[in-house]
């Protein structure tokens, strides 16, 4: 596996173009980043892949909250793969979880098998699961390439022991990459303590907002400047 990974996660085409502009290596393209993210439309994925020509993996995720799905957002989530294997994408995120927080014995298979050649990461779902290590060792044996997690924790800063000992458990089979919180002051501390090879961060900043009787409404976008200083720190660590 190569060292020095960095995806940025976007919720745009702007914020895509950004970080490929910035010099991110892949971007993860989703929307509704207040909920956790969500599968984006197929239009976005369209024109994102049409106008980048670094690697797009795709959250594949029909809604916010729990991680339980029925059958039939199963197969939403089914007909979404599909859309993805045809539109060019290169990876899917994703992740199924039972009532009682344990990897979805039934489901992933299929959602894996549906995604065929494409990397698949198992997204920060994995951070409420209930046994970590045994968790990680079911995901291998299906054949997830990485895992996206805080450690268990809120933040990446805060979960870095727990990252370091899963890095260390199957570390050339399965990637272990950081995510959630990571900044300008914690990345690099991040990369060295843990030892890992891929990272992961938004670098986003506050967009126009405006609002309505009632309603006020935010969003944030990918912003150039900080990812390049993110990628710029990030390289520095990697390098060392």
């Amino acid at each position: 596996m190569i060292k020095g990974t960095i995806e940025i996660c976007c919720n745009s085409l702007p914020s895509a173009l950004n970080a490929q502009y910035a010099g991110a290596d892949r971007i993860e393209l989703c929307t509704g980043l207040m909920e956790g993210g969500m599968t984006p439309s197929l239009g976005l994925i369209e024109e994102v892949i049409s106008q980048l020509h670094i690697p797009v993996y795709v959250l594949i995720r029909p809604r916010g909250g729990n991680f339980c799905y029925t059958d039939a957002e199963i197969n939403l989530m089914l007909r979404d793969i599909e859309w993805c294997k045809q539109s060019g994408v290169k990876g899917i995120v994703s992740g199924a979880l039972t009532p009682d927080c344990e990897i979805d014995s039934d489901r992933m298979p299929v959602l894996i098998s549906a995604a065929e050649s494409l990397d698949f990461t198992f997204h920060r779902a994995f951070d409420v699961v209930k046994n970590p290590f045994d968790e990680l060792a079911q995901l291998k044996k299906y054949g997830v390439k990485r895992i996206l997690t805080s450690g268990g924790k809120e933040t990446a800063y805060d979960g870095i022991e727990n990252i370091s000992l899963l890095a260390k458990e199957y570390p050339q089979q399965i990637s272990i990459m950081p995510g959630g919180g990571v900044n300008e002051e914690n990345i690099q501390e991040i990369i060295l303590t843990t030892g890992i090879n891929e990272i992961h961060f938004s670098a986003s900043i506050g967009a126009a907002s405006y609002s309505v009787p009632g309603h006020q409404h935010f969003s944030t976008i990918t912003d150039f400047e900080r990812a390049r200083k993110l990628i710029s720190l990030a390289r520095q660590a990697f390098a060392q």
